[in-house]
């Protein structure tokens, strides 16, 4: 038995708590919270108001100690909870960027994957990932020059390269890129 709460509902507050039961439109949480401190006001017991708002005893408590802290407005708010998930260090989502934009990826390819950033940073793949769009950074739409590894590359480019600059010029060896 919890004892005598000192919980008192004024008129205002019950005409306000019995506007939120009767409204269609109330979310049935606060409903709930409302039926809870009108009943507790009516002096009825905790197993009571278990029964008519089908509420857990600690549920009951909970709402019944936010009233009298709080009053009606401290039942129509949740109160705000940390998240489950803690916050990435400033240093790590520094190194995930510098690493994105400064260094070439281990395995010799020629832009960052978010699983291999994942991997060589230690944060996971989604965390890589919403690092790198918040700060705008597509290393895979990254443009990079590669150089053809076709044994006649150089002799190509020069052939087309001097098309470019003297097109009436014969060509020598004309052939494709």
């Amino acid at each position: 038995m919890r004892g005598d709460l000192g919980l008192f509902v004024c008129s205002a507050d019950r005409a306000r708590l019995a506007a939120i039961i009767a409204d269609r439109n109330s979310p049935q949480k606060h409903v709930w919270r409302a039926q809870v401190v009108l009943l507790t006001g009516d002096r009825r017991g905790t197993a009571e108001i278990m029964r008519r708002t089908g509420l857990g005893k600690v549920s009951v408590w909970r709402w019944q100690e936010r009233y009298i802290e709080a009053g009606v407005d401290g039942l129509l708010r949740d109160k705000t909870r940390p998240s489950r998930i803690p916050k990435l260090a400033d240093a790590k989502v520094a190194e995930v960027i510098r690493r994105t934009t400064e260094e070439a990826p281990p395995d010799g390819g020629t832009h960052w994957t978010v699983r291999a950033m994942a991997a060589a940073t230690g944060v996971s793949r989604a965390k890589v990932h919403v690092i790198w769009r918040e700060a705008g950074l597509v290393p895979h739409r990254w443009r990079q020059f590669k150089l053809s590894n076709d044994p006649a590359f150089v002799e190509k480019v020069e052939d087309v390269v001097g098309l470019y600059v003297d097109p009436l010029r014969p060509a020598g060896k004309q052939g494709r890129l």
